[in-house]
This record gives structure tokens, C-alpha cells and sequence, in this order.
């Protein structure tokens, strides 16, 4: 049982109108599916999609143990593996997940998998570089792969996908251009192999938004879904779902004179009075948010965080706040918040997220 007094809160309501929000700009036949990989975002992946699971045609993970977690929390609807290991075969087809196959090793050894298991028509999904250069096939693989899966009963393609470098910067639209071109070029030249039509699918949610004439059959929603239009102007349309809240441990004067914390980092140049918030660097607070580079908000008031940041603990400046020990206070709960927190820790609202320590008592509310 974890018994953290530190507590992430994840917004159904903010899940579902995100989701929704997505689902507008979609054409009518339009399948969605939903990224909860890395514990969904930092959130609680079994509880995000046991949440979305009537909501959306498939989800996906990165690894073959997250989409096990699913399965074991009830959850029916396709699950892709992003990047299965060949050592998880047996996982994968023991769950019923579905590997995205990127090589031909990959390739290879899962038939050599099916072939020992007596499995026939496995869904698959063939992942194609086209200009990411992090995994994928290349065009000119076409050929052989084809030659192989057309020369087998084990493995049917339920999905040909790709995966945008830079669909969120509008100064590299050229490139992006040049992606999807390129990722049409590869689904036709696949098509004509067979007597089927697998689903085709590239766009993230930057995408969704820049390029909504690129749909393919199925779309990949992953920091939208949790608030995040990677603008301005699309953020400002989404509710954040996660919320991130402690309390105040203690509270006490601190003289002038006197230093707060490690290595004496925070020096009282006046009566000052603080509290000590149990949550640190351990938790996925960065230690650049201490010497009042960051605040929590305490009552709607900005708190300065003084000092380095601890482990489990961090020291704020409460002189102007009215509160008392127990009182909640919010390290983050507004997409600004988070946004404030990457500027400062140079860094993305998707690292600040993932970061949350898996220690923290994670709670939907819907």
C-alpha cells in the first residue's frame, strides 16, 4: 500500500474533453490510438486506459511488460508493442499484443516464434523510417519483406505506421512534407503485394493538428491526450490531467542569520518563515527548481522554493502565506505550471511528467 501523502490526481474529465478535442478534427472513420506508455505519461497507465478503453480503437505501448500490466487490469482492445525484444516473443503472443516489427531480425525471429507456437495470421505492424532514423525499415527492404511474409501462413500486416521527426516545428514543414510522401510511396508499394489492406498511420499529435490531411486510417495521440498541443494556441484548447499536490510537513522561523538546508544553500537575511514540503528529487523534482528559481502555490499564492531541493524534501517561503501545517499545496496543476517548471529545468513537459516517481499515490478522478 503506498502511503505518500504526496499525491498525482489524473483528470478523467480532462482525459475524455482532450480526447474529444482530438476526435473533432478527425474524418468520421478515423481510428485513434492512445500512447500510455511510460505509465501513461507519468500518470497510471492501467488507469488511463481502463478509463479510455471503450473510448479508443487501440493503445499503445513501448514495451512488452506494459502491455501485460494492461491485459491483467481487463483491458480487451489492441494493444501495439512500439518496440517488442525478441527475448519477449512468448510474452507478446501469451497477451495477445502486437509487435511492431521494424527489422528483419525481428521479423525473422517472430516467425521462427509462430512457426514453434503453431500461431497463423499473428497481427503484426511493419514500422518504416522515414526520416527519424531511430528504428524502421527502410523503402528499399520492400521487396524482401514481402517476399518473406507473402511465403507465410504465421503472420498477417495489421498496420503499416511511420513516425514524424518534427511535426510540431513549422520552420521543418519541407521535411515533414517529404516524410509523408515518402511514407505513401511505402504503403502503396506494399499494398500491391497484397489482397488485403492493412491500416496505415504516422501522424502524433502534432501532427493531428499540422496535418490533418495525413490521417491514413488511424491517428496516435500521446502528450494531447494529457494536455499538451506543443503551441500555445493548442495547449490553451486542452485541460491538463495531471496534478501534482503534497502538504506542508512543518512550519517554522527561521532567523536572520541562520541557512536552510544542504550545503547551506539558502541564507535568511531577515526573520523568514518556511515549511517543508515531503517531496524531492526523488520524486521527479529537479534539483534546478531550488534557490528560488521555483515556487509550489500554497492557497493560490506563489511559495519560493528555498535551498537546494532534497531527496524527499523541499523548503518554501511562506512569510506572506497564511496556512498551517496539513494544508495542501500544489507543486503543479495548470499546464502553465508545468510549462514553468520545463523552462526552468531545460527541459519538455513530457520529462517533467514521466519523471513523477513511481513512489507517488496516483489517483484518478473522473
Amino acid at each position: 500500500m503506498n502511503n505518500h501523502v504526496s499525491v498525482l490526481e489524473i483528470s478523467g474529465n480532462a482525459l475524455e474533453h482532450n480526447l474529444q478535442y482530438f476526435k473533432n478534427r478527425l474524418h468520421q472513420k478515423t481510428k485513434i490510438l492512445a500512447v500510455v506508455k511510460a505509465f501513461g505519461y507519468g500518470s497510471d497507465a492501467n488507469k488511463v486506459a481502463y478509463f479510455l478503453k471503450d473510448k479508443v480503437d487501440y493503445f499503445a505501448v513501448a514495451y512488452a511488460h506494459e502491455g501485460t500490466s494492461l491485459r491483467k487490469t481487463k483491458i480487451t482492445t489492441p494493444i501495439l508493442v512500439l518496440h517488442p525484444q525478441i527475448q519477449n516473443f512468448e510474452e507478446i503472443t501469451r497477451n495477445q499484443l502486437e509487435p511492431s516489427i521494424y527489422n528483419l531480425k525481428t521479423l525473422n525471429a517472430f516467425l521462427t516464434h509462430a512457426q514453434e507456437k503453431g500461431i497463423n495470421s499473428y497481427p503484426i505492424h511493419l514500422k518504416f523510417n522515414t526520416g527519424l532514423n531511430r528504428l524502421g525499415f527502410s523503402k528499399d527492404n520492400i521487396p524482401k519483406i514481402m517476399e518473406i511474409i507473402c511465403s507465410t501462413k504465421h503472420v498477417k500486416i495489421k498496420s503499416i505506421l511511420s513516425h514524424l521527426a518534427a511535426s510540431e516545428d513549422n520552420n521543418e514543414r519541407d521535411f515533414t512534407l517529404n516524410q509523408l510522401q515518402n511514407f505513401k510511396e511505402i504503403i502503396n508499394q506494399i499494398y500491391d503485394y497484397l489482397d488485403y489492406t492493412p491500416m496505415a498511420h504516422t501522424l502524433n499529435t502534432s501532427g493531428v493538428i499540422n496535418y490533418p490531411e495525413a490521417q491514413f486510417d488511424m491517428v496516435r495521440i500521446g502528450i494531447g491526450l494529457y494536455g499538451f498541443g506543443n503551441n500555445k494556441k493548442e495547449t490553451s484548447q486542452l485541460k491538463n490531467s495531471h496534478i501534482l499536490k503534497s502538504i506542508i510537513s512543518q512550519i517554522h522561523i527561521v532567523k536572520k542569520g541562520e541557512t536552510v538546508g544542504y550545503n547551506r544553500a539558502f541564507k535568511a537575511f531577515k526573520n523568514t518563515t518556511i515549511a517543508t514540503i515531503p517531496i524531492g528529487h526523488a520524486d521527479g523534482l529537479s534539483r534546478r527548481l531550488g534557490k528560488g528559481k521555483g515556487h509550489i502555490t500554497i492557497h493560490n499564492q506563489r511559495a519560493p522554493i528555498i535551498g537546494n531541493v532534497c531527496m524527499d524534501m523541499i523548503m518554501v517561503d511562506i512569510t506572506n502565506i497564511k496556512c498551517t501545517e496539513g494544508d495542501h499545496v500544489f507543486i503543479f496543476k495548470t499546464q502553465e505550471d508545468i510549462l514553468t517548471i520545463s523552462s526552468i529545468s531545460e527541459t519538455i513537459s513530457y520529462e517533467i511528467l514521466t519523471l513523477i516517481s513511481q513512489r507517488i499515490k496516483r489517483i484518478l478522478i473522473c
